[in-house]
């Protein structure tokens, strides 16, 4: 009796060929300008102790309470599969110092991230994210870069159909005079006993509540935007000048407060019009205060994270990305063991010059190999036997359009 298959968990993203050419690209996509903009890699732990993110993400958020992956190790520790990356990025800047030498110290990562929540369509349990972080520096000016990094990713991998939304959540004097009014204005709501708990944590979170009867109660509700310190004001009306500057187009949303508590300043999101509910595609902001919440110095922070599953899903609705357009440049069909041998070393050559080449291993006859380089959608072929080899000339065919054309070995990689 055959054994039953194990299938993945419900609720991840996987990706395999030929799409996940397309996530890799994607993913790419959004790391280069980062590197071009002077952001180093960071490689972080996927597990961390659990008080990393109750402390630095918030209780009150539906990160905390709801949808993270916490378990007890064999150490009896308490332990989370981390939900962002934020957090862990500040403990390992922390725990290495890096605070402490040149700054902004300006870093990006990459990678799986885990929330236990209803899988739906752009919403999954495991995800992937690319992030940056600029630490150290109170400037509107790292402000701008860091949203400009994320329009620029967007826009490498062909996205049109997005905006970016753009607040502040003012500095702790715009926060304390705001909180008055919004406390007084929520006392007057008629809230369930779960909704006035998270409202007491942190009332901007009801913003956040994503319930049509909580949408409208809070409609009228008193804006963070309208409370603006003095500093608060001066440096985000800086930000919107400096993406003027920089001809990034953004759309004012005084009702956006995020789904973690550790924004302040500065706050933003990219959303994607073709993604339905889940439209938001990466966001993030200033986060003033959480260094010292989690025991460092009293330094200034923003960054972002990006969603990488929902990027490809709106490149896929925007019909700007093709999975099949990541195919090798070059299949070589080798006839005979002298061939095969021959094939191994010009494929190692054009591979080295940059080129992707692949190799119809196997021994399988003309005919079946011709198929294999069909289905593998390589741009050209070429079969090589001992005439080729002897005459150090192959027949190079366009797939598409069924075109050959003598070449000799040794000018291939100009000929491709």
């Amino acid at each position: 009796m055959a054994k039953a298959k194990i299938q993945a968990p419900k609720g991840v993203s996987e990706y395999v060929p030929p799409r996940s050419a397309a996530f890799e690209f994607v993913r790419e996509a959004l790391i280069t300008p980062a590197r071009k903009a002077g952001y180093q890699m960071i490689e972080l732990p996927v597990f961390e102790d659990t008080e990393l993110f109750t402390r630095g993400v918030g209780e009150s958020t539906d990160v905390v309470s709801k949808e993270m992956y916490t378990f007890e190790d064999r150490g009896g520790r308490s332990i989370t599969l981390r939900p962002e990356g934020t957090a862990g990025v500040m403990r390992a800047v922390i725990e290495h110092g890096l605070d402490r030498g040149q700054l902004p110290s300006k870093l990006w990562y990459s990678g799986a991230f885990f929330r236990a929540e209803r899988p739906q369509a752009g919403r999954y349990r495991q995800f992937y994210q690319v992030g940056i972080e600029a630490i150290g520096l109170d400037d509107p000016a790292i402000d701008a870069e860091v949203i400009a990094i994320a329009d620029a990713g967007f826009k490498a991998i062909g996205l049109r159909k997005y905006r970016l939304d753009i607040t502040s959540l003012g500095d702790a004097q715009s926060r304390a005079a705001h909180r008055v009014d919004l406390v007084k204005y929520i006392a007057g709501l008629n809230l369930d006993e779960a909704t006035q708990l998270r409202a007491a944590l942190n009332p901007l979170r009801l913003f956040d509540d994503k319930r049509p009867e909580i949408q409208k109660a809070m409609q009228d509700a008193p804006l963070l935007l309208d409370y603006l310190s003095e500093n608060s004001k001066k440096h985000f009306d800086q930000v919107k000048t400096y993406l003027d500057v920089l001809g990034i187009s953004y759309t004012l949303n005084p009702r956006m407060v995020r789904g973690l508590d550790y924004y302040t300043g500065t706050t933003f999101e990219f959303v994607h019009e073709l993604l339905g509910a889940q439209s938001g595609i990466g966001g993030g902001g200033r986060y003033d205060g959480l260094m010292s919440e989690l025991g460092g110095q009293e330094l200034s922070g923003i960054g972002f994270g990006l969603g990488v599953d929902r990027a490809l899903l709106a490149a896929e609705a925007e019909e700007v990305i093709d999975s099949q357009s990541f195919v090798s440049d070059l299949f070589i069909i080798p006839l005979g063991e002298a061939a095969k041998q021959k094939a191994l070393t010009i494929a190692a050559t054009i591979r080295a010059a940059g080129k992707t080449v692949e190799i119809a291993f196997g021994d399988r006859a003309l005919k079946g190999a011709m198929k294999g380089a069909d289905k593998s959608g390589a741009r050209y072929v070429v079969v090589l036997g001992d005439s080729e080899i002897a005459s150090a000339t192959v027949e190079l065919k366009e797939m598409k359009s069924g075109a050959t054309s003598s070449v000799k070995i040794d000018s291939l990689i100009s000929a491709l």
